[in-house]
């Protein structure tokens, strides 16, 4: 007990003076945890500025305050023959596979009198920059930005000063003539001209814009936008099914129309209880529409019709296209020269119809057309357009700076099934059948197939390089005993180029569908094909848009009876008629492809590989027989030789070879059990090439003769 007595007040000791420590530490951490939430969460003004977290929007009543003296220089009003390639450096571009935006930082923008220049930021336009400033696009640091949007609030012309916002935007730091920036404005044009581009003096500037015409917009450099309605877009409309019964055929709610527009529309209506025509209350008001004394509520009884009719008024851009989309009515949009929203990758022949201002008076009979069918489909379209790019301004913003990235990096660019597929996906679709033009900036495949004449090839590859739609060449090196030439031997061209060489010397090879093909065009063309100029090659490509089911392209061959032998006869001299087009030089769906190598019957295949001959003819009976329809020659060219190569290097000079076409022709009409070609006195030729007008006043002026 004694021992014990002995040990306590040392262990008490020492238990007080530990316990102090231990209160020292906690007071520490909890003065330390305070602290940090009172920097954390106490109330506190923050300048708009970029910093290492982003581009920060919080007091915009104590922005730093810039002069414009009246003296300042204008830019100029903007150069309408910009192109991506002409006033976009692309150098700036440095990320991998991705755009990056700098926003510059507000300001408070005022005159020589000290009058505000730009007035109070929109809710839209600070959306916008929101967007901006959260997307994986954005960037601080103006050293890395490969674009550069001015935090100027342009989306209303009726709200600028036209000539002073030029000058600030003249005064920015990394102006430089307006190239590599971004502009957004969704109202362009004032009383009385209305133009369809901002009037702002914008020089080499970007203009992401809501209104644009087919004279104002400059393709491939500005983007189309929508032109978005805050207050119909709040509002909660309920869901309705697809198929079912609507009690109108057509809606047209639109205030403000032209007096002829309304007349024909009111004709229509009170000789077709289907059509409705609505028009302002006498208490105007933006969600309440009339139709004599009976009131509607807008957009609530836009979901009443199938179709809702989006005319032009003082502006070409219609808030009336986002609201019937919102609604899930289909658009007829009625507005000649109007470039749609986003048309470079939306496809709107899947989601509204385009109806020319003269045909007005015809929508009755347009309308009652549209099979069930399709009406549902384009409904399921513009539902998806509508919740994926339209429905918000951060939307459409996102949806701009991706159609950007996809032009400065084409090849990660995203796919047409991702702009225009809705998900799931209903069924399948053949590309054949599909009521759709593919999309331009997906451009096309140059498929080259080659066996030993480098210095042709070469040439070859150098000419078509300057076709603009061209995306990527594809050499097919059917050569086996000899490799490909080196790397430094190759043309140096601004098109990616890839060499594929093949296990066997067979002509089947060029419709091989390889990995490498990533458009839905491919131009099949010979390595001696050297011809051919780049507004052919384009013009071509713009035919097989409109035409993808068919084989479009240059060489017309024809296929004709001869009574003295009873057999089919390959034809090759110069007529009119054609029933067959070549694929040394043609246009044609990558399905075609598939189609050939894995669906074709093996006969045709092994007779094409045995003989060395037949393969283009091979596929046009393949076409012919799945679409029932011919094929379509381009331009007025018809001789297709090699001005380098002597005839004992042309195998198509080879007389056998020759008749063997001609044996071939019956061979594949045995194996298909009948004649699938089609035979059609056709040439497509663009616009104005005969016509004596100047060069500069032809879209392809450089057609070559016969």
């Amino acid at each position: 007990m004694g021992a014990a007595g002995m040990r306590n007040p040392r262990g008490l000791r020492m238990k007080l003076k530990y316990q102090k420590y231990y209160i020292i530490l906690f007071t520490i951490i909890l003065v330390g945890v305070i602290t940090t939430g009172l920097f954390q969460f106490w109330p506190h003004s923050i300048d708009s500025e970029q910093n290492q977290h982003g581009y920060m929007i919080r007091d915009l009543s104590s922005l730093t305050e810039v002069q414009i003296p009246s003296t300042l220089p204008v830019p100029e009003k903007g150069d309408i023959t910009c192109r991506h390639h002409s006033c976009l450096n692309v150098y700036k571009c440095g990320e991998v596979n991705k755009i990056t935006v700098y926003i510059y930082p507000l300001r408070k923008y005022v005159d020589d009198n000290g009058i505000p220049i730009s007035g109070q930021m929109s809710r839209e336009f600070h959306e916008v920059l929101s967007a901006i400033s959260e997307s994986q696009y954005y960037v601080s640091d103006p050293e890395r930005a490969c674009l550069f949007v001015p935090a100027l609030d342009l989306l209303n012309q009726n709200m600028l000063r036209v000539h002073e916002m030029g000058q600030v935007l003249g005064q920015l730091s990394r102006w430089s003539g307006g190239t590599n920036h971004l502009l957004f404005n969704m109202l362009p044009g004032t009383i009385p001209d209305f133009n369809t581009v901002l009037d702002v003096p914008k020089g080499k500037a970007v203009v992401a814009g809501g209104g644009f015409s087919t004279w104002t917009y400059r393709p491939g450099f500005d983007v189309s936008i929508p032109v978005f309605n805050p207050e119909v877009a709040k509002i909660q409309l309920p869901s309705i099914s697809d198929s079912a019964p609507r009690k109108y055929l057509a809606i047209s709610a639109q205030m403000g129309i032209h007096s002829d527009y309304r007349a024909d529309l009111d004709s229509i209506a009170a000789v077709d209880d289907k059509f409705l025509v609505l028009d302002k209350c006498q208490e105007e008001s933006i969600t309440k529409l009339c139709h004599g004394n009976k009131q509607y509520k807008y957009p609530h009884v836009l979901q009443e019709a199938t179709f809702c009719i989006v005319l032009r008024r003082s502006r070409l851009g219609q808030a009336a296209l986002s609201d019937a989309l919102q609604a899930n009515c289909i658009p007829v949009v009625i507005s000649d020269s109007y470039v749609m929203p986003f048309a470079e990758v939306l496809d709107w022949q899947r989601a509204a119809l385009i109806v020319e201002e003269e045909r007005l008076m015809e929508l009755p009979s347009i309308l009652s057309k549209i099979s069930p069918q399709r009406i549902q489909s384009m409904l399921r379209q513009g539902r998806f357009y509508w919740q994926k790019y339209f429905k918000s301004m951060r939307d459409i913003t996102l949806t701009t700076l991706q159609v950007l990235n996809d032009r400065v990096f084409p090849y990660n660019g995203k796919s047409y099934e991702y702009w225009n597929e809705p998900t799931p996906r209903v069924g399948v679709t053949s590309p054949l059948f599909a009521p759709v033009i593919p999309p331009k900036a997906q451009g096309f495949t140059a498929v080259v197939l080659t066996y030993n004449r480098e210095q042709s090839l070469f040439t070859l590859i150098t000419q078509i390089a300057l076709t603009p739609s061209l995306t990527k060449i594809l050499v097919v090196w059917n050569n086996q005993d000899k490799q490909p030439p080196a790397v430094e031997k190759w043309p140096k061209i601004n098109k990616p180029l890839k060499v594929v060489q093949t296990k066997a010397n067979k002509l089947s090879n060029r419709f091989y569908p390889y990995d490498e093909i990533e458009t839905e065009a491919i131009l099949a063309i010979d390595d001696d094909i050297m011809m051919l100029t780049p507004d052919e090659l384009e013009f071509g490509y713009e035919v097989w848009r409109e035409f993808p089911d068919r084989i479009v392209g240059y060489p017309g061959r024809l296929h004709v009876w001869d009574d003295k032998t009873s057999k089919w006869k390959y034809e090759s001299e110069w007529t009119n008629d054609i029933s067959m087009v070549l694929t040394g030089a043609a246009f044609y769906h990558k399905y075609f492809s598939y189609l050939y190598t894995h669906k074709m019957d093996k006969e045709i295949k092994t007779w094409v590989d045995e003989h060395m001959n037949c393969e283009d003819i091979a596929i046009n009976f393949l076409v012919a027989n799945y679409t029932g329809k011919p094929p379509i020659k381009v331009t007025p060219r018809k001789k297709f030789k090699c001005p380098q190569c002597t005839n004992t290097e042309m195998i198509s000079a080879d007389l056998k070879y020759m008749e063997e076409r001609s044996e071939c022709i019956g061979v594949f009409e045995k194996v298909y059990g009948m004649m699938p070609l089609k035979t059609v006195p056709f040439r497509a030729d663009p616009v104005l090439y005969k016509d004596n007008f100047p060069d500069d006043l032809k879209r392809f002026p450089s057609i070559g003769s016969l």
